[in-house]
């Protein structure tokens, strides 16, 4: 059957099918990209740097690590469950790493594997302690954000602080690609895009199913390139792209591909739904949250990698501060609901990108940390509000 041939829904009703959504309670991301569009719209008025070339590419390093940490977070509230301990295992990970590179002298390769690996067992262990003792999800993480601090501390040593020096590790956060390969790395993720529009269309087509209109839809990509291009230009104008940029939305990209297109995906958003519907259907929900948390003590350890390779050190305080809050109001922020079952992976991104610009913004006009955190609680409070809000509207549509 040729796409020509497949039904498509009328452009009026296309057009309708985004305000009925909004109505019945599934905004989406709307809320968050309207909410950065205004603060960077107020920030650029209180201080003009803000919008530079060089403050943007700055911002984009600066949120990689708390992207990477909100990238697991978001798998652990689509399951309906907490992770308090992030911000103990993205001070142990770079601990470990930093001890097996600095002072015992292994390559930068072993050590960040290391350093990884480390996050990943207890995300295990967090898994199976909360599903084989059913203890609530909140309660060993906890648990675990205090002895894996202490074990931090242990790991670093009376020292405190390591230095790390390895141009490999350095070059996470600090390496920058010329503007040309940028041009050329956008062209082809839009050209990739392009295709599977297509490909998408053909097998809606050959399957029978019902297509949107193809003038909205290609509308919408020639939003999105329009996107990546202008922030390309804005990279091109300073350093050039971020290699740390490009880690986080690989990984995001990555698990986005998981959630949406595997059956393990489908599986997160079925336990997170209903955990009881999800077990009666023959999903193994322990194992699905196991596997969920491994995921989540992984990103955290690999933010934490990114997070010293930024800053060139790791030390006691490494992990510590804002790091969780963060990471958990990133995830809220950008869309994942708290009550299970509905977000993308993307709203880590979207989320950060938030949160840092308020840190930004703010370091740019000088003002002290406690307004910086006032006003974050308040974006937070607004975007769990909304997340409440919308989740009424979805039970009052039988959603």
């Amino acid at each position: 059957m040729s796409v020509a041939a497949a039904p498509q829904v009328s452009l009026r009703e296309t057009l309708l099918t985004p305000w009925r959504r909004i109505r019945s309670g599934d905004i989406g991301s709307l809320p968050v990209l309207a909410g950065l569009v205004l603060i960077w719209a107020v920030f650029d008025i209180l201080n003009p740097n803000f919008l530079t070339p060089l403050n943007l590419t700055n911002l984009t390093v600066q949120i990689t690590d708390i992207g990477l940490v909100s990238t697991g977070i978001v798998l652990v509230l689509l399951l309906g469950e907490i992770d308090l301990s992030v911000g103990s295992v993205y001070g142990l990970g770079s601990a470990v790493m930093a001890v097996l590179n600095v002072k015992m002298g292994i390559s930068a390769v072993p050590a960040v594997i290391g350093g990884i690996l480390t996050g990943t067992l207890i995300g295990l262990l967090h898994g199976f302690w909360f599903t084989r003792f059913r203890i609530p999800s909140f309660v060993v993480t906890l648990a675990g954000l205090l002895a894996w601090f202490g074990l931090q501390l242990r790991v670093l040593g009376e020292t405190g602080t390591i230095n790390i020096y390895d141009p490999n590790i350095d070059a996470l956060a600090g390496k920058f690609f010329s503007p040309a390969f940028g041009w050329a790395l956008a062209a082809v993720v839009v050209a990739i895009l392009t295709v599977e529009l297509f490909v998408r269309r053909r097998r809606r087509a050959t399957a029978g199913l019902v297509q949107n209109v193809l003038v909205l839809e290609l509308g919408g990509l020639v939003a999105v390139a329009a996107a990546i291009f202008v922030a390309t230009g804005v990279l091109a104008s300073d350093r050039g792209v971020p290699l740390a940029l490009l880690i986080l939305l690989g990984f995001i990209v990555t698990f986005d591909l998981i959630t949406k297109r595997t059956r393990f995906g489908r599986h997160i958003y079925a336990v997170g739904g209903n955990a009881e519907a999800a077990r009666r259907a023959g999903i193994s929900v322990n194992g699905i949250r196991i596997a969920v948390f491994a995921i989540a003590g992984t990103m955290a350890a690999i933010g934490g990698i990114l997070g010293a390779s930024r800053l060139l050190a790791v030390n006691y305080s490494s992990g510590t501060g804002d790091i969780l809050l963060d990471a958990i109001a990133a995830a809220v922020i950008g869309g994942t609901s708290l009550f299970g079952g509905r977000g993308t992976v993307w709203s880590a991104l979207t989320g950060s990108l938030v949160i840092g610009s308020i840190g930004n913004g703010l370091a740019l006009l000088s003002v002290s940390a406690d307004i910086k955190y006032m006003i974050t609680g308040a974006v937070l409070l607004a975007a769990v509000t909304i997340d409440g809000v919308a989740r009424q509207g979805r039970q009052r549509a039988g959603l």
